[in-house]
């Protein structure tokens, strides 16, 4: 089977000289569930960051589909489009008023129809059970609702590859249930691969 997003010997160094990654190669087959485990400040999502090129290597190489990443800007937009990722602070990522404000927004960006964006804000809504909340504002959501607002806004992008940088952090028992049956669900009914940082195990173990 064909690789989707391969890290090649990935080193990457701050500006202020910190290490973030040194010779870190990682291989991630289409469809598949993924977590990466690790201390805090051992270059978990210094990682993720390089798979949608919001960071660039110092030395190595991110393949996407068999390809070397482009960072162009053509590159940029097309990998984006394709690699979701979900910070995981969800202010940093909330910044329309509504709920369906917000998550209609990549797919205009798109310069998609009226009609497809409706259908792409339903199915996205629907998936992470924020349907009765559309037209909610985004500040009067609790945190793990922000949350599901995010992934949906790039659930409707219909990425391939859908990072999640610690989507459990500031939940409860039963937001991270949920959010573990919104991960497989995403995975198997659309086939997306899932890349997340996570440190519990039994949420790992729910996922596997």
């Amino acid at each position: 089977m064909s690789l989707l997003l391969e890290a090649c010997a990935l080193r990457h160094v701050y500006a202020d000289g910190s290490i973030g990654l040194d010779d870190c190669t990682l291989a991630i087959r289409p469809g598949s569930r993924n977590a990466l485990l690790g201390s805090n400040g051992s270059g978990k999502t210094t990682l993720l960051q390089h798979f949608n090129a919001l960071l660039r290597p110092t030395d190595g190489q991110v393949r996407f589909a068999g390809q070397p990443v482009d960072y162009g800007r053509a590159g940029l937009n097309a990998l984006r489009h394709q690699v979701g990722l979900v910070f995981q602070n969800p202010d940093r990522q909330l910044f329309s008023a509504s709920v369906i404000e917000d998550v209609s927004f990549g797919p205009l960006n798109l310069g998609l129809d009226e009609a497809t964006v409706r259908q792409r804000v339903g199915q996205a809504l629907a998936a992470v059970g924020m349907t009765d909340l559309a037209d909610k504002p985004v500040h009067h959501l609790s945190f793990g609702q922000k949350k599901r607002v995010c992934i949906a806004g790039v659930l409707a992008m219909q990425p391939e590859l859908l990072l999640l940088d610690e989507p459990m952090a500031g939940m409860n028992v039963e937001e991270k249930q949920d959010m573990c049956r919104f991960i497989l669900d995403v995975n198997d009914e659309f086939g997306t691969t899932i890349v997340l940082i996570e440190h519990d195990m039994g949420v790992v173990m729910d996922i596997s």
